[in-house]
């Protein structure tokens, strides 16, 4: 038989056309017709109608809005369909995140949230086994090793590179076993995946949305198989739903039941087709009883093209200043987190508005969704995001306060200078004796410049201990050092691709939020140089400029770009980069970080699955960057660190290219409506978006030992704080939280309160198997001897989302393409009914 897996579903951005809100409540719905609270109302009436039916929910972040709206009646019903395997949770994030343009830390953060809610509500039964990443624009590889390392058994996408899927097709190889670490010993970090037929959609013609055009079942239907001659076992899985369907839920339970029905009653005359409700879990299960041998893949699945000139990497730099304003927030919560576990229940006193690190956490979780950060959403969407992360950084500001004010023991009312990247902060321009408190989140020293616009000249620093600090006064600046915790010449041009308005004879396609397709091969140059000296300031045009800084005993060279507003007088999108151009002979290879941890190899024009048709030289070649990004040769590796998730690629030998800044006045039809023309109530002729490189030069034997530290040390930034007037003599001017600094390869990821007596630490090994000769070791660290102002009790191990103990922790065993077999244990479905799943049929 050929078993269809029918999954009931529903797709709901968190955020795209409309505000999270907008969405939740069914609000303008001229823009879009959809109302998440009404999907899920219907649903649970639809399924307590017949108990075969199955429907499976991924965004927490909805579902928990609608769960504290509900009765405690219908609250234990919703138990009762979970507890039976009926309304089944995938994924579980806060979000379904996007895999090009998030960090790590932050993906951790969001699938932390939404996992614990599940486990707090449900229990054991509302724990996902499957990650369901359905819509997100590419896939890397630091997400399924994630995945692996949260205890997932199996991992589910639709979209891939349209060369991919047709040899994938050919070669049934549409499932497979994902090897995501070179440095995790198998099978920690491996993830069955599998790439779903029709995308996200139901087959053509099977849509009974109110939203769809497809007549009803009538008569009995021939359901079109054709798609099991291109999968492995005699199992198939169908996507029955789509982008916030299921509003009414009636419409399409009626003919699916009807489907079912029919096809099956069809057996009798010799039919070899059996069609079920099922789950991902369902299917993945069945999968696992084939006991088959599945294919081994080790890249990630960057960039991703739907057709030959369509390029999904524009969207790795869109909305530059959101994507920056995304990378501080993360900064700020774990500081904020940090300070709340450091300052107790004092952090979170105070009246309406109090401390906390809740609200900065959701808004956080929110961001990480694949059209917020992204930046493929409509303008007023990212408005919203950014207004959400503000709130979020109001709640932490008065935790960040009350902490300070307690381990100071000063009650000076603390200053936030927010725009200090376009040097704006009135109290250091207007007093004349003001104190600088500067918070370092990691868990080592750092050195860190400090720059603070002032009026006039006559200002002397001296730090902690009454010592003069060396300063530049005009616009001051000087380096903190701060305690724990708590040979190749080479040029930098800055130039412009203009962008594709479709008017081209090999393709329509334009560049837009999503896609990048420029209109020649060859950027127009805007500037050059390769002078370098302690401070050079750059006007090249006047909406380029460049501040190239060197401190003194710095380990890398900062490149300070403002780029906008981009001129559109010309009626032409523009997409600005910085080009670095080097002698370093790199052969057609490049670097980049996944996701900001683990590195990759790209090579031009290739892919290392399959024989690439390079069709757009330039979009074609470009990967995400979330953190860093390196060429070598024998001698020398030039890296760059970025502070925020951008596009790039090695276009020519011994060249990095990154794209800073887009503007485009076309939309690029992939559904957001409206064309990447940013502007503001300040900017209203154009954004103007500042931001940092750093340029580290070193031999390749040691470059990770300067630039995984770096990248650490722009992701994770100091605070700085700022009181008026002079400190009162008894305020306590330094303070750490660790008895000791942790070793280099050694990174405290998260410290945050879980609840009233428990803390969740995470600590990772931030080098890859190999990376430095000295780092790559394996570390022991005391833990009882880690924290200055906690009393450790005891230590129980989680899996890396914290919602199940580690020696609990057990995942479906799989046999690779090698013939290695993975021992494991094979997990049990938590349902009360026999395994939740309705009884498929072997082959005849």
């Amino acid at each position: 038989m050929l078993n269809v897996h029918l999954v009931p579903h529903t797709h709901d951005d968190v955020g795209w056309l409309k505000t999270v809100d907008q969405y939740f409540y069914g609000d303008r719905n001229d823009i879009q017709h959809a109302g998440v609270q009404y999907i899920l109302d219907s649903v649970v009436d639809q399924l307590l109608k017949n108990p075969d039916r199955r429907f499976i929910y991924v965004e927490t972040a909805f579902f928990y809005r609608w769960w504290k709206q509900q009765t405690d009646d219908m609250q234990n019903t919703v138990k009762q369909l979970v507890n039976e395997g009926r309304l089944e949770f995938v994924n579980g994030g806060w979000c379904m995140s996007d895999e090009a343009t998030t960090h790590y830390s932050a993906v951790i953060d969001q699938m932390t949230m939404g996992l614990r809610f599940l486990n707090d509500t449900f229990g054991h039964c509302g724990r996902p086994r499957v990650a369901w990443h359905i819509d997100p624009f590419g896939h890397a590889r630091e997400h399924a090793s994630m995945f692996a390392q949260m205890g997932y058994d199996g991992f589910f996408f639709g979209r891939l590179d349209y060369q991919d899927r047709n040899r994938r097709m050919v070669a049934r190889e549409q499932e497979m076993l994902w090897r995501a670490s070179e440095s995790l010993t198998p099978p920690m970090a491996d993830l069955f995946t599998g790439i779903l037929p029709n995308g996200y959609n139901p087959p053509e013609g099977f849509c009974w949305d109110q939203s769809c055009d497809d007549p009803p079942i009538r008569d009995d239907p021939d359901l079109e198989d054709y798609n099991a001659l291109v999968y492995k076992t005699n199992h198939i899985i169908m996507t029955m739903g789509s982008d916030f369907q299921y509003e009414n839920a009636n419409l399409w339970y009626k003919n699916l039941d009807k489907l079912i029905r029919y096809v099956n009653q069809m057996q009798s005359n010799g039919s070899e087709v059996n069609v079920l409700y099922s789950t991902p879990s369902c299917y993945l299960q069945e999968l696992h009883r084939a006991n088959l041998t599945w294919p081994l893949k080790g890249d990630d699945f960057f960039p991703y093209a739907d057709s030959a000139h369509d390029f999904w990497t524009g969207y790795f730099t869109s909305r530059p200043a959101l994507k920056r304003y995304e990378r501080i927030s993360n900064s700020y919560l774990q500081t904020c987190k940090q300070l709340e576990v450091l300052g107790g229940p004092i952090s979170r006193k105070g009246p309406f508005g109090a401390g906390d690190s809740e609200t900065l956490k959701k808004a956080m979780a929110v961001a990480q969704h694949h059209d917020a950060v992204s930046g493929t959403e409509k303008q007023h969407v990212a408005n919203d995001y950014a207004r959400k992360l503000a709130n979020g950084w109001a709640h932490c500001q008065v935790l960040v306060s009350n902490t300070l004010s307690s381990l100071s023991g000063s009650s000076a009312p603390r200053v936030y200078c927010e725009h200090l990247n376009i040097s704006v902060c009135p109290l250091t321009e207007t007093s004349k004796k003001f104190s600088v408190n500067v918070y370092n989140p990691l868990a080592r020293p750092v050195s860190w410049p400090v720059r603070l616009p002032v009026n006039g000249t006559a200002y002397s620093i001296s730090d902690a201990k009454g010592k003069a600090v060396d300063s530049q006064v005009g616009l001051l600046s000087f380096i903190v050092t701060l305690r724990d915790f708590l040979s190749s010449l080479f040029c930098v041009c800055l130039s412009r691709y203009n962008a594709s308005d479709g008017n081209n004879s090999e393709s329509i396609q334009m560049s837009g939020a999503y896609i990048f397709r420029p209109n020649t091969s060859t950027p127009f140059i805007i500037s050059k140089t390769n002078s370098v000296v302690q401070e050079v300031r750059q006007w090249f045009s006047p909406w380029v400029s460049q501040v190239v800084r060197l401190y003194t005993d710095s380990r890398a060279l900062e490149l300070e770009w403002t780029v906008g507003p981009v001129p559109i007088g010309d009626d032409l999108g523009k997409e600005v980069i910085s080009r670095l151009d080097s002698s370093i002979n790199s052969s057609g290879v490049f670097y980049t970080d996944s996701n900001g941890r683990e590195v990759l190899q790209r090579r031009k024009d290739y892919r290392p699955t399959w024989n690439l048709r390079q069709s757009e030289p330039i979009a074609g070649n470009y990967y995400p960057i979330n953190s860093r990004a390196y060429i070598k040769d024998d001698k020398d590796q030039l890296t760059v660190v970025t502070d925020r998730s951008q596009g790039g690629g090695s276009i020519q030998d011994g060249s990095l290219e990154i794209m800073l800044h887009r503007r485009l006045l076309y939309d690029d039809v992939r559904g957001v409506g409206e064309p990447l023309n940013e502007t503001s109530d300040i900017y209203p002729e154009g954004l103007v978006v500042r931001g940092r490189h750093l340029l580290s030069l070193s031999p390749p034997a040691t470059a990770a030992d300067t630039h995984r530290p770096l990248a650490q040390e722009v992701v994770l930034q100091p605070l700085i704080t700022f009181t008026d007037g002079e400190l009162h003599p008894s305020t306590r001017l330094e303070f750490s939280g660790l008895q000791a600094v942790l070793p280099p390869a050694v990174h405290l990821l998260t410290v945050s309160q879980w609840d009233q007596d428990t803390v969740l630490l995470r600590l990772e090994h931030q080098y890859q198997a190999s990376e430095s000769k000295e780092h790559s070791q394996p570390v022991t660290v005391n833990l009882q001897k880690l924290f200055s102002t906690l009393d450790m009790l005891g230590v129980s191990e989680m899996n890396l989302s914290a919602n199940q103990w580690k020696d609990e922790m057990t995942r479906l065993d799989w046999k690779a393409e090698s013939g290695t077999h993975h021992t494991g244990v094979t997990n049990q479905l938590c349902l009360l009914s026999p395994l939740g799943c309705v009884k498929t049929a072997d082959l005849l």
